[in-house]
């Protein structure tokens, strides 16, 4: 919501990828991190096939575990370590799926994020009950082919909110 200012998930689009009873995990999809592909794959002692897969830019996905990447991709494809989504994401976070990136031989679409949100149990509805959060269907376009800077608007409009019509203000019933 636009009055969520200053911390970490200001004008931020999160895609949910597990709720449960247990709490919640999400990858923040618009935030850029200041390193690229080729830092993790020099930590890793990878080789990218294409230097433009090297320079592509991580994503900071959320404050928990920073230090630790996160690949959103569709399709879901076998790869070690993943947590499926539905049938058209998944999330990884082994070695093999980023050696397949490297080789050109990686998920049709990826994004790696460095960190994830999370949630308690009852703490993301907690926080939608005080209109913290606006929530709807995630679009693949959004969150793999939309420039950085549109994508929190596109996702607001995508459930019919013109986000720039919108109070910083929030009101309870």
């Amino acid at each position: 919501m636009p009055g969520m200012e200053g911390d970490d998930f200001s004008k931020s689009v999160t895609y949910l990828c597990q709720h449960d009873e247990e709490g919640a995990l999400g990858i923040v999809i618009n935030k850029p991190h200041t390193m690229t592909m080729k830092a993790i794959f020099d930590q890793l002692s990878i080789t990218a096939v294409n230097p433009a897969v090297a320079a592509t830019p991580l994503f900071m996905g959320g404050p928990v575990q920073p230090e630790r990447g996160f690949v959103l991709h569709t399709p879901v494809g076998k790869w070690d370590s993943t947590l499926t989504v539905n049938d058209e994401f998944a999330l990884t976070s082994s070695k093999d799926i980023l050696e397949a990136i490297a080789e050109g031989k990686g998920p049709e679409k990826w994004m790696v994020a460095l960190g994830y949100a999370g949630w308690a149990a009852g703490q993301l509805e907690q926080e939608i009950q005080r209109n913290s959060w606006l929530h709807g269907q995630a679009e693949p376009h959004i969150i793999f082919d939309e420039p950085l800077p549109q994508r929190w608007e596109l996702a607001a409009h995508r459930i019919g909110v013109d986000i720039s019509l919108m109070s910083s203000d929030v009101g309870h019933c």
